[in-house]
């Protein structure tokens, strides 16, 4: 081989050495950059590792820094709690499922005192056991097992009763018991000995007080007894007195004593009324009554303090409402009492009038209100909410002339209150004040009352009064309301007998201090009609002395039956001319009157002076029965407090001698005058009741009701 090949073959293989030279060092070079990023991606990891090594030991760190301060704060709260617990005085235990004590507080444990074996552990059935064996609890008459299966049988329960425990020292313990859904049950127990003996304490103050307003009540009975007693005689005796021949002095002497005896009466009768409203022990007596008949009653009753005052009283009664309602006519009579009174006392001139309108409501009730108007001295608008108060009076000069207890009208608005209504007033001072209250009331449907409705026989009535012939008067409305046919008649000079005879009867409407009074008195009497009169007067007895014959008279004002029944009286009316008749001591009716006291004795004696009647007394019980077996009478009339025998025990001696024969009405005439005190004196069998001082009015209604035949000796 030649130099130039073997020289070639060295160059192609240097050069293919060279080329494999390149080619190792450039997969070196690829395998070193591979291993430099492999070797900065482990760095990078590397790094980050530590990174999230260093995190994760901070967060640790701070949970476990946390973890600390929170146990820490568990166990402040659990020292705080437990000596919370430790301190109250009252027993506190936790126990578990299995009744086994888990932990107790200082005041639970410490009524077991030094019973060591009452710790966390014990069960409950052995609490039980100690607390009878060690006489800690008393059980009373209860044996012992009955006692602790008693108790084993309230624990048991899901959601046991409170109870209360009474323990040897005499302290009371009540114990509360909560179970937990898992079976755990939490005990309380509540020390109660300072609210038992409170309660005690308020137990036995309450009787105090009860037995305080006992000895309240019968204070108040006695004294309402003892002082309407001596009344009785005075202001009975006053009454008698204004009958009799008497000088104008010695006439205002009288009344001044009447007038003084009323006005003590009304107080007596206030402060009683106040003191039951404060007691709650008012009660109300619901019945069927005519409101028109009661209010009239109240303006009758006022009607001469006003005619004294030169007042006007007047009464407004819707004449489309109707009259009978259901409530109790006496406190209703009292409101309107106390309101009218209020008016006529604070009036010095002018009118008071009662005005009352109603409107329907539901169930058969009526809404009724019934105001009072005067033109009295009235209320500034400062003093206007003060006047229902107790014992109040506006404080002003012009009323400091008016006396009072300064109860009426508390008392006024306490009924009201207690009839579910409603009181106000509206004043003007020095024009006057409207005082007006509001009740619904049942109307009464079952009296059976037809509609008062004049006999058709009643042809026409003559009525005589002072007004113009073309007004329709109230009282031709009144007759024209009744059924009944009127003529007018406004001056007297144009009577005439055809006139007179040919109506049913003359209504005589004019007062005695009317100009054409006396010249229709002087017609009537020279025309000598037979033809009776009505005569509608403020002032019957100056009607009477008159001397017109034939006349009877009904005091203005007037309710509507009161209309009704005497014209029918009057229009039925014959004239008799045959000389009255009189009975004999031996057939007149017989009365028997047992009353210890002798002035009430006289007071009773002259009230019927003028009654054709054989009246006896008798000064107590055993006198009355001695009198009623030898005397028999028609009608008793018997006091209740009398010394020896009372009214009650005589009245029961004398029913039991009756046996089932006829009763005797026996009528109690006593002083008691408290609420209740009726119901008591009529269960003692007696028949009625009035209370002193006696009505002379009342008296002799109460005698003609009870003794029919006082209408042929009367």
């Amino acid at each position: 081989m030649s130099l130039a090949n073997k020289l070639a073959e060295e160059r192609r293989a240097r050069l293919g050495a060279e080329r494999l030279l390149e080619l190792k060092q450039a997969e070196l070079f690829a395998a070193n950059r591979k291993l430099g990023n492999h070797a900065q991606q482990l760095s990078n990891e590397i790094v980050e590792t530590r990174a999230e090594v260093a995190m994760v030991r901070g967060e640790n760190q701070r949970v476990k820094t946390e973890l600390g301060v929170a146990n820490e704060k568990i166990q402040i709260a659990e020292r705080r709690l437990w000596h919370s617990i430790e301190t109250i005085q009252d027993g506190f235990a936790f126990f578990d499922s299995d009744n086994r004590m888990i932990v107790a507080n200082r005041a639970y444990l410490a009524v077991f005192e030094d019973l060591e074996e009452v710790q966390p552990g014990i069960t409950y059935p052995r609490i039980l056991q100690l607390l009878t064996e060690e006489g800690i609890v008393n059980i009373g008459n209860e044996r012992p097992p009955d006692w602790r299966a008693r108790m084993q049988n309230r624990w048991q329960q899901d959601d046991p009763e409170p109870m209360e425990i009474q323990l040897w020292n005499g302290e009371h313990i009540r114990i509360f018991d909560r179970r937990s859904p898992s079976g755990d049950v939490v005990s309380l127990a509540l020390n109660i000995t300072a609210s038992v003996h409170y309660e005690e304490q308020l137990h036995e103050a309450r009787e105090r007080a009860e037995a305080a307003n006992r000895a309240k009540s019968a204070f108040l009975a006695n004294m309402s007894h003892e002082i309407r007693t001596p009344m009785n005689g005075v202001v009975g005796m006053a009454d008698l007195l204004t009958e009799t021949n008497l000088d104008s002095e010695q006439r205002l002497f009288v009344e001044t004593i009447k007038h003084s005896g009323e006005a003590l009466l009304v107080i007596i009768n206030d402060v009683l009324d106040y003191s039951k409203i404060d007691a709650d022990k008012l009660i109300l007596h619901p019945e069927p009554f005519d409101l028109e008949q009661t209010l009239h009653e109240v303006l009758l009753l006022l009607q001469p303090s006003a005619r004294a005052k030169g007042l006007n009283l007047r009464i407004d009664y819707d004449i489309l409402q109707p009259t009978r309602f259901v409530a109790d006519p006496g406190r209703i009579r009292q409101i309107v009492t106390n309101l009218m009174g209020n008016a006529v006392k604070f009036t010095l001139e002018g009118q008071v009038l009662l005005r009352v309108v109603g409107e329907a409501a539901e169930n058969n009730r009526t809404k009724l209100s019934i105001t009072i108007e005067d033109t009295g001295i009235g209320i500034a608008p400062d003093k206007v909410d003060h006047v229902f108060g107790e014992f109040n009076q506006v404080e002003d000069d012009r009323n400091r002339q008016f006396e009072g207890t300064g109860l009426g009208l508390s008392i006024t608005r306490r009924l009201v209150d207690l009839m579910g209504g409603t009181i106000w007033v509206t004043s003007e001072k020095g024009v006057g004040s409207c005082f007006g209250f509001s009740v619904t009331l049942p109307v009464d449907r079952q009296s059976g009352d037809a509609p008062l409705t004049l006999d058709p026989q009643i042809q026409r009535i003559l009525v005589i009064e002072d007004a113009d012939k073309t007004e329709m008067t109230p009282l031709i409305n009144q007759i024209s309301a009744l059924g009944g046919a009127s003529e007018l008649c406004t001056d007297p000079s144009r009577l005439t007998k055809d006139m007179l005879t040919s109506a049913s009867l003359t209504i005589l409407g004019l007062e005695p201090d009317s100009r054409l009074f006396e010249p229709t008195i002087v017609a009537l009497q020279s025309l000598g009609s037979d033809t009776p009169v009505l005569s509608l007067s403020h002032d019957p007895k100056r009607v009477a002395e008159a001397g017109l014959p034939q006349v009877e008279t009904i005091q203005r004002p007037y309710a509507r039956a009161a209309l009704f029944d005497a014209i029918m009286s009057v229009a039925a009316r014959k004239p008799r001319n045959d000389p009255p008749t009189h009975k004999t001591p031996s057939n007149l009716p017989k009365i028997l009157l047992a009353e210890d006291n002798r002035t009430n004795q006289l007071v009773f004696r002259k009230m019927v002076s003028k009654l054709q009647i054989d009246l006896r007394t008798a000064n107590d019980g055993f006198e009355a029965v001695t009198a009623f077996e030898e005397y028999r009478p028609d009608v008793i009339f018997m006091d209740i407090s009398m010394p020896g025998m009372d009214g009650k025990e005589a009245t029961a001696r004398i029913r039991a001698m009756e046996g089932n024969g006829p009763n005797v009405p026996i009528i109690a005439v006593t002083a008691h005058a408290l609420d209740g005190d009726r119901d008591m004196i009529l269960h003692a069998g007696l028949t009625d009741y009035l209370t002193k001082p006696l009505r002379k009015d009342a008296l002799i209604e109460t005698l003609g009701r009870y003794c029919p035949a006082l209408q042929l000796a009367s």
